[in-house]
């Protein structure tokens, strides 16, 4: 799904965001996977002293890191990046 479709969802209220979507959105706000330790995928983001920690149980993103990511973009006013079609 492409990251705006994502966003719209999360947005919209949806708990049930696929992982690897949330993986593409976060790498369509700049962020990118730094190292995974367990279930742990770290992302950082070259401009920002910000971690990400965004884990995947049963192929679903968890709401709270959801939370925690939009409250990130929020917080640093970030935009998605132009989108490949």
């Amino acid at each position: 799904m492409k990251p705006h479709k994502v966003l719209q969802r999360i947005l919209a209220g949806s708990k049930n965001i696929r992982f690897e979507d949330m993986l593409r959105l976060a790498e369509a706000y700049g962020f990118y996977l730094d190292r995974v330790s367990g279930s742990h995928h770290i992302l950082v983001h070259p401009e920002l002293p910000v971690v990400l920690n965004l884990q995947n149980v049963g192929g679903q993103a968890k709401p709270y890191q959801i939370k925690q990511f939009l409250k990130v973009v929020e917080e640093y006013n970030l935009s998605l990046e132009a989108e490949n079609k």
